[in-house]
């Protein structure tokens, strides 16, 4: 049934809750989800709501016009999406095909409510899977003379799709500082650790020579800093003395696909919202 998802972030005070809630109740609104957190540490409160669609008089854009006075009043940084439109996914890929593979099902089993219109990778490996699903393939090889130049490549291509959202589905590239720039919020990594630990590359080597009892990995928004972007997701696997790098390899790729599957799954459904370096999710 169609929904509309208003989400918000403002800065906390008495009324919001009383405020939004009732100039949603005053125009027939019908609310079937609501959730809501107040940072005591930031000072910052956070919201989700979601209204059947056929319960309002209007779309969002009308309902953006009528709701401008209070968003003022309470400083509300706001935005309604349509569960009616489906965010575009464009992926990002090396040769690991494993989370690729497992968003494609989900994709296609309608699972993960999305439209993926590309599939973007610097190897030509995983063109057969891609389009196999009817999806475009784009090659753009990344070398150390051409880094900068293959990731404007992909920027463009991004844009051109018209993408929401760009996952990276173990691409195992740095995006660089100005595109993460231009895209916060909206550009999703899945790393092969339980973030801070094991950062940058073969973390499931790191982990081996440390000994550790857990591996685990982490869905996180990217920033220009490595591996240290806002986390909206994570889990883990109990390991032993006995296990191999080869095991924690294993062990570690079922853990990558559940973990980044739901992460995405949350952003498209804007249960996710940004609070500086952390996130709030309402799953």
């Amino acid at each position: 049934m169609r929904r509309f998802v208003l989400t918000i972030t403002c800065p906390d005070r008495t009324g919001i809750v009383a405020a939004v809630s009732g100039f949603i109740a005053s125009h027939g609104g019908w609310v079937v989800e609501a959730a809501q957190h107040g940072d005591l540490a930031t000072g910052q409160f956070f919201q989700r709501i979601e209204v059947l669609a056929e319960s309002l008089p209007f779309g969002p854009e009308e309902f953006g016009i009528r709701f401008a006075d209070l968003a003022d009043e309470f400083r509300l940084d706001w935005r309604m999406s349509d569960t009616d439109v489906r965010k575009r996914v464009v992926v990002l890929v090396g040769r690991e095909d494993h989370c690729l593979a497992d968003l494609l099902y989900r994709w296609r089993s309608g699972d993960l409510r999305c439209e993926i219109p590309a599939v973007i990778s610097n190897h030509p490996d995983l063109r057969p899977l891609v389009e196999w699903h009817g999806i475009e393939f784009h090659h753009v090889p990344v070398t150390v003379e051409r880094r900068s130049e293959a990731l404007a490549e992909v920027a463009s291509h991004f844009e051109a799709l018209d993408g929401d959202v760009m996952v990276l589905a173990r691409y195992m590239q740095i995006i660089p500082g100005e595109v993460c720039a231009r895209y916060p919020g909206r550009i999703i990594n899945i790393h092969h650790s339980f973030l801070p630990s094991f950062a940058g590359a073969r973390p499931y080597h790191q982990a081996f020579e440390r000994g550790v009892k857990l591996i685990g990995a982490t869905c996180h928004y990217v920033t220009s800093e490595l591996d240290t972007g806002p986390i909206i997701e994570q889990d883990s696997s109990r390991i032993d003395h006995a296990d191999t790098v080869q095991d924690l390899l294993r062990i570690g790729r079922d853990i990558e696909r559940s973990v980044l599957a739901r992460g995405l799954r949350w952003h498209l459904e804007d249960r996710v919202l940004l609070n500086g370096s952390r996130t709030v999710v309402f799953a």
